[in-house]
């Protein structure tokens, strides 16, 4: 079983930054790719920023130009730079790993809070 513990949430001003922490029970290498993904109240989780076991990132246009993921590999750990934060980026951000062998599947973290005050 594989576990994902977010960490770095918190309450920040418009304009602050928050860098938030995914550390991985086993090798990250080993995912096909990790995420983060975000759920405001009352919306469906969705997409941030993702990172494949080769260094691929894609970004949801909404963040991109300010938040910046990334990987290390010797810390089993994925990180979320945000920068420029505003009211919009509020919701629980959630750790996502994939696998693709044997079979494809999905581990979640438990989430971290994000509140942005204007």
């Amino acid at each position: 079983q594989v576990q994902l513990v977010e960490s770095g949430g918190g309450l920040v001003q418009a304009g602050g930054s928050l860098r938030l922490s995914c550390a991985a029970s086993r090798r990250i290498f080993t995912f096909a790719s990790m995420g983060w993904y975000r759920q405001a109240p009352g919306k469906q989780r969705d997409l941030v920023a993702s990172i494949t076991n080769n260094g691929s990132t894609d970004y949801a246009d909404s963040v991109k130009g300010r938040f910046t993921i990334s990987r290390d590999n010797a810390e089993n750990t994925i990180y979320l730079q945000m920068n420029s934060l505003n009211a919009e980026d509020t919701g629980v951000y959630y750790c996502n790993a994939e696998v693709k062998f044997p079979r494809p599947n999905y581990y979640w973290g438990q989430g971290t809070q994000v509140t942005v005050s204007s």
